[in-house]
């Protein structure tokens, strides 16, 4: 999952919104300096990545990358269900994603000084390009493909993945849908257990 899930799966609380954002920017326990509701997004957004990275429906969609593309197969396929997520949101909210994506901005911003140094560079870019919509159609998941290109070390050439996108456009687009559903319910129960205890 990118940007646009962790964002849509933590909108039980905006500070969860905040911790699930900058999750990847936070190590080991240091969730702990933030206060309870950030935390608990960033460990939602742990649990998100567990799950999702270890369910049968995503590894049928990584097989069908993983020969050209190997362990980057999973960044692919995150930003793959983004791409399915914005193209089909309406099926999944009653919030348009232009007013999601808006309110989003506007709720990232008010806590700007408390964003990781990365996330602060990162977010002007994300607000003016509109990222969380230009998912919704192949040419913006390419754009955002080949921004990744650019940040990891050996680059299996990701920048090319929409080629498969293309080619197997029916076959994730069902993966997906089979697996969003599962991955909310699997949430769901996750933020009524965390709620109840006093580990976070």
């Amino acid at each position: 999952m990118n940007h646009l899930a962790h964002l849509y799966l933590s909108r039980y609380s905006e500070r969860m919104m905040v911790g699930n954002f900058i999750a990847d920017a936070v190590k080991g326990k240091k969730y702990s300096v933030f206060d309870s509701e950030i935390a608990r997004g960033i460990l939602m957004h742990r649990e998100i990545d567990t799950f999702t990275d270890s369910h049968f429906i995503v590894k049928h969609s990584k097989r069908l990358l993983y020969k050209r593309y190997g362990l980057y197969s999973s960044v692919i396929v995150d930003i793959f269900y983004d791409h399915f997520l914005a193209k089909n949101f309406s099926y999944y909210s009653p919030v348009s994603l232009a007013n999601f994506s808006s309110q989003c901005y506007e709720l990232l911003y008010s806590y700007f000084d408390q964003l990781p140094s990365r996330y602060q560079r990162m977010l002007p870019h994300m607000k003016q390009e509109n990222w969380l919509i230009d998912y919704g159609n192949i040419e913006g998941t390419q754009r955002s493909l080949t921004g990744m290109s650019h940040r990891i070390k050996y680059n299996p050439g990701i920048q090319h993945a929409t080629t498969e996108l293309r080619m197997y456009y029916k076959i994730f687009n069902e993966d997906f849908h089979l697996y969003f559903p599962l991955l909310e319910e699997h949430i769901s129960g996750w933020y009524k257990k965390t709620k109840k205890t006093k580990d976070i």
